[in-house]
């Protein structure tokens, strides 16, 4: 995937996630991006504290496209995936995640909240453990300060 279209398909999870937030929902994105690098398949908004963007996203797309098909297309999410989402994706054999902000960059942000107790657990860390590959992109410095946005006064009103 190239730099261009990183950056382009992380702004339009960005703007899925704004549009969790407007529905009462915590404020992540994410898209499954075909094979092309271009085409956008699906896209979902975090749902709640068990469904997450993407877990739901990798759950709809194994049901959806054959395994050999997913291994060439591209999870791309607002915020690095937690360890539940990480596992989800390997399992829904998708070869690629991007993700434009670290778990680190979150927890500075949310702290402690209850509502995202976050885990210190990369996701090159758990796809480390895995049998197959995983390409793994992200986090985009240059696009964190956007990521960050929509979550900016979100928790404190929560």
């Amino acid at each position: 995937m190239s730099p261009d279209q990183v950056t382009r398909h992380l702004r339009r999870a960005n703007e899925v996630a704004r549009r969790a937030a407007r529905m009462g929902r915590h404020p992540f994105g994410a898209l499954l991006v075909a094979p092309d690098g271009e085409t956008v398949l699906a896209e979902q908004g975090n749902i709640d504290t068990v469904n997450h963007a993407e877990s739901t996203l990798a759950r709809t797309a194994a049901g959806n496209w054959p395994g050999e098909y997913l291994a060439r297309c591209t999870l791309v999410t607002t915020f690095e995936p937690c360890a539940m989402c990480t596992g989800t994706l390997y399992w829904a054999n998708i070869g690629r995640v991007v993700y434009g902000a670290s778990e680190e960059a979150l927890l500075a942000l949310t702290g402690s909240h209850e509502e995202n107790p976050t885990l210190s657990l990369p996701c090159r860390e758990v796809l480390a453990r895995g049998q197959k590959a995983v390409e793994v992109i992200g986090p985009v410095p240059s696009l964190e300060a956007e990521m960050l946005e929509p979550h900016r006064g979100f928790w404190s009103l929560r």
